[in-house]
């Protein structure tokens, strides 16, 4: 109760009441002031600067300060998100700092970062360097020993065969020297050493050996340690791998094959003492530098941390000064270059509101000089504003999702508190469920407070922005599981035993045949006795369609009744007779009619089938009903309902364009043949407004607007009334 008596008073049916004001602003106060406005909220400028780029606008250097303010401030939010850090939650109270101040502090921390992150980059691509370097080391020493043993094993057997007999030492084939000849030479055999990706080992082995025609040997090993990539900042897998070939030109060909598949290749030393020694410094190395790297990121992090306490702050305040001089380019400057004049709309119950925050920005920017705030006529359409709080926001938003109300007009958002809901709970009622949405909707309201301060995703955002709502919809869809009888679409005997029982032992509980009734209807709801007979899909489907066609021809009515209110409230005759009256009348006859019949059957418990009475109402008005007539006449008002339907379509089409241009005649011909003193001004002083909207009355424009409001309205009864068959089919 007691946030039901703090809730301000507002008018829920209609948009505020608006008026047009002109504000006279002194220079120096012109920035305070606008902020004021800005946190009140409750004044729309016009821009009187439309006709300019914003390039030509006078604080378009400020703006282009704060979009560069802007650019700094994503670019540390981005550091902090790649950091792994979070961002801490805004302080309740932070001291106020100028926008200078803060435009100093965005560059230097931009400056230190850039430079922390060069530095960073660099050390990087050193230690990815030596780790590669050394996996190398380690991985091509194998294949060099390998090969080195071999040849040694090969050398020795081909001595031992061509010196060791001596009476086949003057007698050794020249094959054999030769071979020995070649293995001496095992020098001229080289190598070249380097890793590349996994994904690319395939294609690379294939170009080397397409490239040196299969004169090559190529030994490759898995690295025992994934690498960062600096560029996609995730691990990698390597391939180490050890090309032999002979020939200079297989040399140069080969580094440019490593150079085209990125491919970093490293010297390794064919002494087995030197790769040992180069081993050992390429370790120190890298224990030096994952030191650095560890010392650079803790002072990364701790600068980001310290970037992340003001960030929140810092975002809004650049956001709300951007705002501010977006603001003030709207404004123009007077003869004098001293003040700035402004225009807007404002309710009529925030005047007070808006000289008192003008009053305290003259007051805090010491100006000599007051505002001056005043009321002006205006010509054209003031803006709709509607004053919402916690509870109808998000009915309010539903509605502008759709289209925004004209000023003054019926707002449709107090009847979709109600509307909406309940028809959800229509389609989708289950008390089990309902009381699930019931659940999550209390604890989004009981966290209110907490939630509304902090960052939100954008579905948990879309979830708590409309936690009214859906308490609304769980509260419709327990009320309607109810009726249906349909707890996680199980039945209940909720309410007592159900009414009907069996006539004798061949009866079955899954039929209706042989069930009697022997006590009073079922209290509330569904007779639990339904589900599961034979007889349970007809029964429910004829139940929830003829029910979701009453539903949906009363809110088409409830539409058509708003529209005369607002006709009425702007005192339209015109609208009354040739819109609402023609339009209730076509809705009535034929659907209303159909409402009326399915009350009717329900009443009396006759078995005429309505879809051959709606039918034959257009195909044959004037044969009998025969079996199917629900009362006494019927046929006679058929008729006379299909000849009012048949009449209103004209009705709503023809008079109201024809009316308009008679009355735009009569206002014309009484301005031309006036007395000469009204006709003093002369169009030229009459203002641009006043003069568009005498002239802008084009009879062809009316009449196909006309046309078509007329053609959407015939169709749309008839494809709505069938749209709220959903209501059923979703069941």
């Amino acid at each position: 109760m007691e946030y039901i008596d703090n809730m301000p008073l507002m008018d829920l049916m209609r948009s505020e009441k608006m008026t047009f004001v002109q504000l006279i602003i002194p220079a120096e106060s012109a920035h305070r002031a606008i902020t004021y406005l800005g946190q009140l909220g409750l004044l729309q400028f016009r821009d009187l600067n439309a006709k300019k780029s914003p390039f030509q606008r006078t604080f378009v250097n400020q703006v282009k300060r704060c979009v560069e303010m802007g650019r700094k401030l994503r670019y540390f939010k981005d550091q902090i998100h790649k950091a792994g850090l979070l961002l801490p939650p805004l302080p309740a109270s932070q001291p106020d700092t100028e926008l200078e101040e803060i435009e100093i502090q965005l560059a230097e921390h931009e400056h230190e970062l850039i430079e922390m992150n060069a530095n960073s980059e660099k050390l990087r691509q050193s230690y990815n360097e030596l780790l590669e370097f050394k996996m190398v080391l380690q991985k091509a020493s194998g294949f060099l020993v390998s090969s080195s043993s071999h040849t040694t094993d090969r050398e020795i057997e081909l001595d031992e065969n061509v010196y060791s007999n001596d009476n086949h030492g003057d007698t050794a084939s020249l094959i054999e020297q030769e071979m020995h000849s070649e293995l001496s030479n095992q020098s001229g055999v080289r190598f070249i050493s380097g890793i590349i990706c996994n994904s690319k080992v395939l294609q690379f082995e294939r170009m080397l050996f397409r490239a040196t025609r299969g004169n090559m040997l190529f030994n490759q090993a898995v690295a025992d340690d994934e690498i960062l990539d600096p560029s996609s900042n995730e691990m990698v897998e390597k391939i180490v791998f050890v090309v032999f070939f002979s020939g200079e030109q297989a040399r140069t060909k080969i580094l440019k094959i490593c150079e085209a598949f990125s491919a970093n290749c490293y010297p390794v030393p064919e002494d087995t003492t030197k790769r040992r020694q180069i081993t050992q410094e390429v370790l120190s190395r890298l224990s030096e530098l994952e030191t650095t790297l560890d010392a650079g990121l803790r002072h990364r992090d701790k600068a980001l941390t310290s970037i992340g306490y003001h960030l929140t702050k810092w975002i809004n305040m650049v956001k709300t000064q951007k705002a501010v001089y977006d603001t003030l380019n709207m404004l123009n400057f007077d003869v004098t270059k001293k003040c700035l004049v402004g225009e807007g709309w404002c309710p009529i119950f925030a005047k007070t509101k808006i000289q008192e925050a003008l009053q305290r920005a003259t007051f805090d920017s010491s100006s000599q000089v007051g505002i001056i705030f005043h009321v002006m006529d205006a010509v054209e359409s003031p803006p709709t504003y509607f004053r919402t709080n916690r509870f109808t926001n998000a009915f309010q938003e539903i509605v502008d999702a759709y289209g925004v109300a004209k000023y003054q007009e019926a707002n449709p958002a107090v009847y979709t508190i109600v509307t909406f809901p309940f028809l959800f709970a229509v389609m989708f009622g289950d008390w089990g469920h309902g009381i699930c949405l019931l659940l999550g909707a209390l604890v989004l309201i009981a966290r209110e407070s907490k939630l509304s301060s902090q960052k939100l995703g954008s579905f948990m955002e879309m979830l708590f922005g409309g936690r009214y709502v859906l308490l609304l919809m769980s509260i419709f869809s327990i009320y309607c599981g109810l009726i249906y009888n349909e707890f996680f679409s199980v039945p209940f005997h909720i309410f007592g035993d159900s009414a009907y029982k069996c006539r004798d032992a061949t009866c079955s509980d899954a039929q209706t045949v042989g069930l009697i009734k022997y006590k009073d209807p079922y209290p509330f709801g569904v007779d639990p006795s339904w589900r599961g007979s034979r007889s349970e899909l007809p029964f429910l489907n004829s139940l929830k369609m003829k029910m979701s066609i009453l539903l949906g021809v009363a809110q088409m009515n409830l539409g058509i009744i708003l529209s005369y209110f607002n006709a009425r409230f702007f005192s339209s005759s015109l609208d009354i007779k040739y819109q609402f009256i023609p339009q209730i009348i076509f809705l009535n006859s034929l659907f209303g009619y159909l409402s009326l019949l399915v009350v009717v059957k329900w009443c009396t418990g006759s078995q005429a089938d309505l879809y051959h009475v709606m039918i034959y109402m257009f195909l044959s008005p004037f044969e009998a009903l025969g079996e199917n007539r629900l009362f006494w006449g019927q046929s006679v008002l058929q008729v006379i309902l299909l000849l009012l339907a048949l009449i209103a379509v004209p009705w709503m089409l023809f008079p109201k364009p024809f009316i308009l241009k008679r009355l735009h005649m009569e206002r014309f011909q009484g301005r031309t043949y006036g007395m000469l003193g009204t006709s003093e001004m002369g169009s030229d002083d009459q203002p641009d407004s006043a003069r568009e909207r005498a002239e802008e009355f084009n009879f062809s424009e009316v009449f196909v607007h006309q046309m078509i409001h007329s053609i959407e309205f015939v169709l749309g009864a008839v494809s709505n009334t069938a749209s709220y068959l959903r209501l059923w089919a979703l069941r």
